[in-house]
Order: structure tokens, then C-alpha cells, then sequence
């Protein structure tokens, strides 16, 4: 399996065309969101945001009451639930339920709360046929590789590369034709949805109030999914709870326009228990995993506000260092702002390894711009940074000049404006007298200084005033 790089490497080595392919559909999606939203909600959008998150902040806050009443409502729908305190746990439950059944065939729809345990590696390890059903999913899992977005996993990818994995598992004679893709993928797909024993699905959202679970796709692969089988496996984060059904509609709302700049996905299933006796297709038996997997510590951090996400890819698509790097360089399921928060916090005592993600981002604050749930992402990017910091282990990355010297320059104002007047000598200054100081020959090694073109600003106020 491809391995993940660190942000700095996985930056330079990053191939120019995914990058473009990265840059260009985040764009897109960002600019196609601002219009859907000015045009549907115009001036009331940051209400709904504001309205959105204190929504899911109230859900956290009292997560215990909602988790008691959603597991008391399931199972007065013959919903059978269950609760995975971690990753190997929630993988033990999917197996053991198999193992009851006689099941051995499994078909799964997109869910990156299946990614985050690792459930595909270790059902097929346990001799499981797991097959992914999301289009881009399946292309990750032929080509043995890692989803780079939250909402499109195969941003990294072209149509050609595609073509050329699809000929190589034998569906077909090489055809770049997005079409010719689709429909041999729909036609391997068919069988194994009809053959599946257990189908799974992750959940948009759940309502404590009746039960539902909330399902968005634009494939329908979820539907198809739990059609023909017997069993339907749900597992859920247990923040994806709301309190009502009427809060449903307020996400929603603008889940979709903020992931792909649509009014409403394709298909939006609320599922509320296994098929009822009058009814023909739909599974026998349906259960529903809640997962922990260190939420609850995340939820006693003071970062609890990233538990508000509703997984849409906003964040990523605005990011400026998810654009240059890709989703492979956060080393995590989780990429981009989200990630650079929730993948550290989740990895626990591993959070050493992934102190690094913090410090990869601007703090230009578009992700909290974007965010449909109202999350100071940059604050809590901070407080991460500052703990890696208290634990001695927030390194910096390769060529990151030391900050001593501008640190006296910024807390002295004296300094700090002769600096700027004398600033314009950096464009003379020969390149090998640069590179001779320690702290920044290896930051300049991968980089080059922009002219200077500061110093003028108290100039202009002047004239202003």
C-alpha cells in the first residue's frame, strides 16, 4: 500500500499534474458553493452557520442524554445497537455479526468512519469479500491506494489513470471515456450487490428524536447496497448526532451546498429499522455501531469543537496547503484543515508522530470562512500547536529558519521600523551572503525571497490622514 510523506516532502515531490488536478476542482467547488449559498440564502448565511453550530455544540454538550435516547428509539425500531469503544472493537462487531449469519460477502457504501478503522483490510484479512461500491472508493481499493478527500477520494486522479487500472483488472480494453468508466464500473458492481450478504453504511446524520439515519449519495451505491441484502450494518460516529428531526432540515440545507454546491444530493434515505413485514425488499436485520475510538477524550479537549464537523470538505477545498500538498502528505485518513485538528487529537498517544499537522496551515482563516458548522478551525489549530509545543515535541519542519532574531525585531518598534526602511537592501543582497547564515540557507535551498516591496505603509496613512 502506498505510504504517506510528511507535509514538507510530499509538497516538493508532488506530481504538477495532481496538483493542478487538486487546485482546479477545489476552485471550483468553492466557487460553486459562494454562488448556491448568495443565491438561496444570501445575507442569512452566516445565520444558518451560526444556527448550525450551536445545533451541534448543544449535541455535544449533552452527548450522553442524546446517545441514551437515540439507543432507546433504535431499538424500538428492531434496530439492534452496539457501541465500539475503538477501532479494533467496532471491527470485532462487524465480524462477529457476519460470523452468526453465515455471511461472507459484504458490499460497502462510502464512509470515512469505516476508513478511520480500517474495516475493508481487516474483514478481507479475516477472509471477508469486501467489496467498496462509491465509484471513486473502488478505484481506491484496486489501486491499493489512500482516499485524498473527504467527499472525493480520487481528486488525485485522472480519467487516464483510471482507464489504465480499470484495463489492468480486466474490465475492459483501455477507454478514457468518463461514461465507458461509469458503466463498467456499474455493471462489475451489480453482481456484487446482488450477491452481498451484509451491506454497510457509515450515516450523514442521526435523530435522537425518532432514530433516523441520515444517508447522502449522488450514486445511489448506499440504496442499492442495503436493497438485496439480508443484514445492514450502520457505523456512526457518536457526534453525528442532532436532538431533532426538525434539526435535520437545517443541515440538510447546507451539508450539500457546502460539499458540492448542490441543493440536495441525488439520493437522501432516511432509514429508520429493518424492513417492516408488508414490504418486499430491504434487510432482515439492521444494526447500528456507535464509535468512540477517543472522541470522548477529544470531546474533554479544550479542541472540542472539531466534533461539530459534518464531514463536507469546505475546509479542504479552500485550503491553500491542501492545494499544494494533497490529502496524501497529512499521513491520515483525515487531510486538510479538518485533519490537521481531528487526526492528532485521535491518534492519542501517537499524537508525537502527527504534531507536525498543526503548523501546516496560513491561518488565513478561509477554513473557518467556509465552515457550514461555524468551527474556529485556526484557534483550534493554536491550542494544538501550543500543546505540541508544552510536549517538547512540535519540531520544526525541514528549513524553517529560526524566529529568534525576528521576534526581537517584532517586539521592539524602534527596531522594527528601521528593519523596514532598510528593507529594500534585501533585493541587493547577493544570494551567497544569504545562504551563509545557518538559519536560512536550508529554508532557501527549496525557496526564493520575493522582492521587497514593504517599508511604504505609514507613507501612505500619512497622505490619508
Amino acid at each position: 500500500m502506498k505510504t504517506f510523506q510528511q507535509i514538507d516532502i510530499a509538497t516538493q515531490e508532488l506530481d504538477p499534474e495532481v496538483r493542478a488536478s487538486v487546485y482546479k476542482t477545489g476552485k471550483l467547488k468553492i466557487e460553486t458553493r459562494q454562488k448556491v449559498l448568495a443565491r438561496d440564502f444570501g445575507s442569512r448565511t452566516d445565520k444558518i452557520r451560526e444556527t448550525a453550530g450551536l445545533i451541534k455544540q448543544h449535541t455535544l454538550e449533552h452527548l450522553d442524554q442524546y446517545l441514551e435516547q437515540a439507543e432507546r428509539v433504535l431499538i424500538k425500531n428492531g434496530v439492534k445497537v452496539h457501541f465500539a469503544a475503538d477501532a479494533k472493537r467496532a471491527n470485532d462487531i462487524v465480524f462477529d455479526i457476519m460470523r452468526c449469519n453465515n455471511a461472507t460477502k459484504v458490499v460497502k457504501s462510502k464512509s470515512m468512519v469505516s476508513e478511520e478503522i480500517g474495516l475493508v483490510p481487516y474483514l478481507e484479512s479475516n477472509g471477508m469479500e469486501a467489496v467498496e461500491t462509491d465509484l471513486g472508493e473502488f478505484i481506491i481499493q484496486i489501486d491499493d491506494d489512500h482516499p485524498s478527500h473527504i467527499v472525493s477520494p480520487i481528486i488525485h486522479k485522472n480519467r487516464r489513470q483510471i482507464a489504465k487500472s480499470f484495463e489492468r483488472e480486466g474490465l475492459g480494453d483501455y477507454n478514457d471515456d468518463p461514461s465507458v468508466i461509469t458503466r463498467r464500473a456499474r455493471k462489475h458492481l451489480r453482481n456484487k450487490f446482488m450477491l452481498a450478504d451484509v451491506g454497510i453504511t457509515g450515516a450523514n446524520l442521526v435523530s435522537a428524536e425518532s432514530g433516523r439515519i441520515v444517508l447522502l449519495t449522488n450514486e445511489g451505491n448506499a440504496r442499492f447496497s442495503m436493497a438485496p441484502a439480508r443484514i445492514h450494518i450502520a457505523i456512526v460516529g457518536v457526534e453525528k448526532l442532532v436532538p431533532r428531526d426538525r434539526d435535520l432540515a437545517v443541515f440538510l440545507n447546507i451539508l450539500t451546498r457546502s460539499s458540492t454546491g448542490q441543493q440536495l444530493t441525488v439520493y437522501t434515505e432516511f432509514i429508520c429499522g429493518p424492513r417492516n413485514p408488508g414490504q418486499k425488499n430491504g434487510p432482515e436485520q439492521m444494526h447500528v455501531i456507535f464509535l468512540d475510538n477517543k472522541r470522548t477524550e477529544v470531546l474533554a479537549s479544550e479542541c472540542r469543537e472539531i466534533l461539530r464537523c459534518i464531514r463536507c470538505g469546505a475546509c479542504l477545498n479552500v485550503c491553500p496547503v491542501y492545494r499544494q500538498a494533497g490529502g496524501h502528505a497529512y499521513r491520515s485518513v483525515y487531510p486538510g484543515p479538518l485533519g490537521a485538528v481531528l487526526s492528532p487529537l485521535l491518534a492519542g498517544e501517537q499524537f508525537p508522530q502527527l504534531a507536525d499537522l498543526p503548523k501546516a496551515s496560513s491561518l488565513c482563516g478561509a477554513c473557518h470562512e467556509v465552515c457550514p458548522v461555524n468551527i474556529p478551525i485556526p484557534d483550534l489549530l493554536l491550542r494544538l500547536r501550543n500543546k505540541g509545543k508544552e510536549m517538547g515535541v512540535a519540531h520544526a519542519q525541514k528549513g524553517t529558519p529560526d524566529m529568534t532574531a525576528w521576534s526581537l525585531l517584532a517586539t521592539h518598534p524602534t527596531a522594527w521600523n528601521t528593519a523596514l526602511q532598510l528593507g529594500h537592501a534585501m533585493n541587493y543582497t547577493p544570494e551567497s551572503i544569504l545562504n551563509s547564515i545557518p538559519s536560512a540557507s536550508a529554508w532557501l535551498s527549496s525557496r526564493s525571497l520575493p522582492e521587497f516591496r514593504g517599508g511604504q505603509f505609514r507613507k501612505w496613512m500619512k497622505k490619508r490622514k
